[in-house]
């Protein structure tokens, strides 16, 4: 009776598991024209998709494009995987995947312990955790283009400066841009950046076209900022050098300020720490020998 009774509690869990993920969807989903699993199953995916891995004539190949669709996935995968510098592996369909596994295994594990243990808030957890998983690679791959744009941030005040050396010794500035790459031992994620844009040059796109393309790889204000200064630089006929040295300038003093901010709240945010482990150690470390004293009956001490 008790097994027959957790094999039915766990095809409740189960149906109650899909039942929460299409309510999910269904709350995510824009209010427009509905998407049927027939209609995905039809849908054309043309070859030069970043999700034309995905059969259509599958049962798993409808359903990755249903979630897809349904999430309006595709331009954000796709802009995620653009920041990350468009590696191979993964690729946006690849983090459709992820994020579809993530959503599947992590919820599972709940169902498993709630299966052996008989626990119910166990499996009511792994509901809760459908949505999270789902998110939890959209959080790992935001991390990783933060940590890849503050590596560039790291080495562009640098590069910004030997740009303007080289150009003022008389090459110009895609010349200036070839010549930093010749010179550097390893290559910086930057310098890698910058040299796909010579190379996007070398294959036909122009000047304007690889430096924006440049400026939307990686994300970074400040280097929209480096783009439009040159673009406007080369459409203007004006002086490069001067641009560049008070550009550099200004970078400089405003990361001064930022590091001068986060010093500032540096104060501010060691007080949650202090309170939450240090000032109760030492509340214990004091008050323990009169408490000791007092459930004795020896009084305070004093």
């Amino acid at each position: 009776m008790p097994s027959s009774l957790s094999a039915f509690s766990m095809v409740v869990l189960m149906i109650g598991t899909v039942a929460v993920f299409w309510a999910m969807v269904s709350l995510f989903t824009p209010e427009e024209k509905g998407i049927s699993v027939a209609d995905v199953e039809t849908r054309s995916v043309k070859e030069t998709s970043s999700f034309s891995k995905f059969n259509p004539k599958t049962l798993w190949g409808r359903f990755c494009l249903y979630i897809l669709e349904a999430f309006k996935l595709d331009k954000s995968l796709e802009n995620q995987h653009l920041l990350l510098g468009s590696p191979e592996k993964p690729s946006p369909a690849d983090m459709l995947i992820e994020k579809i596994l993530w959503a599947i295994v992590l919820p599972a594990l709940f169902f498993l312990l709630f299966f052996f243990s008989g626990s119910v808030i166990l499996a009511v957890v792994g509901l809760f955790f459908i949505p999270i998983g789902f998110y939890v690679p959209t959080f790992i791959m935001h991390m990783r283009i933060q940590d890849r744009q503050r590596d560039m941030l790291g080495n562009f005040s640098t590069t910004v400066d030997l740009t303007a050396l080289i150009i003022e010794s008389g090459l110009d500035y895609m010349t200036a841009f070839d010549r930093i790459i010749k010179i550097a031992r390893e290559k910086t994620i930057l310098e890698e950046e910058i040299s796909k844009m010579l190379n996007e040059v070398k294959l036909g796109y122009s000047r304007r076209e690889a430096l924006e393309r440049l400026a939307s790889r990686t994300g970074v204000q400040e280097i929209r900022s480096f783009v439009s200064l040159i673009v406007q630089s080369d459409e203007l006929g004006t002086s490069l050098v001067d641009l560049l040295r008070n550009f550099s300038i200004d970078m400089r003093a405003r990361r001064l300020n930022k590091a001068e901010k986060l010093a500032a709240q540096a104060s501010t945010k060691m007080l949650i720490p202090l309170f939450i482990f240090i000032f109760p150690t030492v509340f214990v470390l004091i008050l323990a020998p009169m408490i000791k004293d007092v459930m004795a009956g020896g009084g305070l001490g004093f």
